[in-house]
């Protein structure tokens, strides 16, 4: 596991319907991310993307802000290969899945690479939330190509 990297497993509470007709559709609830926890450092930002099955969206990184990344629905692969030149997992690279009942909020920290491969039929929707706000005049994002060769991920390995 790259160092630094934090992996949050949620926990499902079953929802509670108010009326009996309700309760043949049952929900859940899950809380992802408390402020009373110790991988929370302070809200900068959340946003919510949607992408459908096949897609790549890698690689970047970020020199100020770390990422938290949640997948409400459909299922992808996640990549993290490590940046950062004083790390002791530096140039290693760590893949999980993510998504419809594998949910978990994953912590990437300033200086690890990610991106995601959506690997369901149905869309992913993902939440992430950073530590900064974006800053469109002075964007804290290095995009690195999806199939750069220093990194040398084989996305295509996975379906």
């Amino acid at each position: 596991m790259i160092a630094g990297v934090k992996i949050k497993n949620l926990k499902i509470h079953q929802d509670i319907p108010d009326t009996e007709e309700q309760a043949t559709k049952l929900g859940f609830l899950m809380e992802i991310l408390r402020s009373d926890e110790e991988i929370f450092k302070k809200f900068g930002q959340s946003t919510m993307t949607v992408a459908y099955q096949g897609t790549i969206k890698g690689f970047h990184f970020h020199e100020k802000q770390d990422d938290m990344w949640f997948m409400a629905n459909g299922r992808c692969l996640i990549v993290l290969h490590d940046l950062r030149p004083d790390s002791p997992t530096k140039g290693e690279t760590q893949t999980l899945y993510s998504g419809k009942d594998d949910y978990k909020l994953v912590v990437i920290p300033v200086g690890v690479a990610h991106g995601y491969k959506v690997l369901s039929e149905e869309p992913v929707i993902m939440f992430y939330h950073t530590t900064e706000p974006y800053d469109p005049s002075n964007p804290d994002e290095k995009r690195i190509a999806w199939n750069d060769p220093s990194i040398g991920f084989k996305w295509e390995a996975y379906n």
